[in-house]
């Protein structure tokens, strides 16, 4: 039997993503002139999986990813500097919405 997760496809966009994503990481490896090893160490990562998230595998953790975002200097957010405050506003935001969302009704019902 095939493993449901690796048989999952997955749209461009979200390959396209990873794969730029990926470089960026690889990028900023580089600049930083860190080898694979040296690199994947201070991330608490193999080799093999560091190889995974330059290559932009949608099979890595994305904790993984955003770890070796931070150490290779790769900006996510614009508001890197202060998650707390954007964290808050969006849980305001998030707490204004109805708590159960319904699928909506199409149509007119009118037996009446």
């Amino acid at each position: 039997m095939k493993n449901p997760i690796k048989s999952r496809g997955y749209m461009r966009y979200t390959k396209e993503a990873l794969t730029l994503l990926g470089q960026m990481i690889k990028l900023g490896r580089k600049t930083r002139k860190m080898s694979e090893v040296d690199f994947a160490a201070r991330a608490g990562i193999s080799r093999a999986t560091l190889q995974k998230i330059e290559k932009g595998d949608p099979h890595v953790e994305i904790g993984f990813f955003f770890e070796t975002a931070h150490i290779a200097g790769v900006n996510l957010f614009e508001v890197q500097s202060n998650f707390t405050t954007s964290i808050e506003n969006t849980n305001n935001k998030i707490a204004l919405l109805p708590q159960k969302i319904r699928k909506s009704i199409k149509g007119t019902i009118d037996d009446f």
